[in-house]
């Protein structure tokens, strides 16, 4: 085992025994459409969490506040719904709508390279995201994706933000080698079965969704290939939030490990819940088969996070979404704080 190895597995036993065993189900309810949170007993610190209520990867966060995860911790999570991109969080964080957030860590990054005022200090998982062809786009695998069109729902999007990494490590050009097609957010699937596109870069639960509708081939995702092993999403707070509240986001850090440890084991639970409180327009089976599909015992923190960002920034790096003088392994220390430490 190496030494980062070795950082990363103190680090989450120090954690699994600060969160213990999982809590029981707590009184909880929907305040509105927007804001999400439990009754809670005593006092005790709270933050404002912001998520992306429907996507798959975020369910977790909806089930561990219902059932009582933070509440066990010590520490009263609000959820907040922030939209689904990266700049509505980046908002929500710099508008004090939101203490914290959770968002895909490649999402993070240049805000964080221009100075926005965010620490990251957790991750939750890796996966979510699929790179999807039709059949008759005779797309077979990666290297058949070079001269094709691929349908996305924003010019910034996340999904396209990853896969731009994944064809340049393949070998193909990110912008000239192929065509990015932005289209609305719930006609992505429908652009490439009427043939508009070759392949779709979705976000799960809506990626699975349009992959099963319409018959469409798995290319790649973000839980293999030039992401095994990486992390996907990741907690950050805002600076200022974190200075006077630091016992509070260790607190979420040990309830976020505990949340993902529980769903890798309990899919079908979370699904239960997501289909109840969320109703994505899925199945439970198949909400299900999403939630057990992403890696959920990748959620780094201390140096093993630290060594994800500098993996996140070398690859956007050569993607030219960050500067060339951005130097990874400084940049991953500087925007990261280690709640063990």
């Amino acid at each position: 085992m190496s030494t980062t190895n070795k950082s990363s597995a103190v680090s989450r036993r120090k954690l699994l025994k600060i969160a213990g065993a999982a809590g029981a189900a707590a009184t909880a309810g929907f305040a509105g459409a927007k804001v999400f949170a439990p009754a809670i007993a005593g006092p005790a610190p709270k933050v404002r969490l912001a998520w992306t209520e429907v996507a798959a990867c975020h369910a977790p966060l909806g089930f561990g506040v219902e059932k009582g995860f933070y509440q066990k911790q010590g520490v009263d999570v609000e959820l907040f719904y922030q939209g689904a991109s990266g700049q509505t969080l980046i908002q929500a964080l710099a508008t004090n709508k939101a203490d914290a957030g959770a968002g895909l860590l490649l999402d993070w990054l240049k805000p964080l390279e221009q100075g926005f005022d965010v620490k990251l200090f957790v991750g939750s998982h890796g996966g979510c995201q699929r790179l999807l062809a039709s059949e008759a786009s005779g797309v077979k695998e990666l290297k058949d994706v070079a001269g094709k069109r691929i349908a996305t729902y924003d010019v910034a999007a996340p999904p396209k933000v990853a896969f731009q990494v994944t064809l340049a490590k393949a070998g193909i050009d990110p912008e000239d080698g192929v065509t990015w097609v932005t289209v609305p957010f719930d006609l992505v699937g429908e652009t490439v079965a009427r043939g508009d596109a070759d392949l779709a870069a979705h976000l799960d639960p809506w990626a699975y969704g349009i992959q099963k509708q319409h018959g469409l081939k798995l290319i790649a995702d973000t839980q293999t290939g030039v992401y095994d092993n990486a992390v996907c999403c990741v907690l950050g707070a805002n600076g200022a939030f974190l200075e006077s509240n630091r016992d509070a986001l260790r607190r979420v850090a040990a309830a976020n490990l505990e949340i993902h440890e529980y769903t890798a084991n309990h899919p079908d639970e979370v699904a239960a819940w997501y289909l109840k409180a969320l109703n994505p327009g899925l199945s439970q089976q198949d909400l299900t088969e999403i939630l057990g599909s992403l890696v959920y015992h990748n959620h780094p923190i201390g140096d093993a996070l630290v060594k994800e960002i500098e993996r996140g920034a070398s690859d956007l790096k050569l993607t030219k979404v960050l500067d060339p003088s951005t130097d990874p392994a400084e940049f991953a220390k500087r925007i990261s704080v280690n709640l063990l430490a």
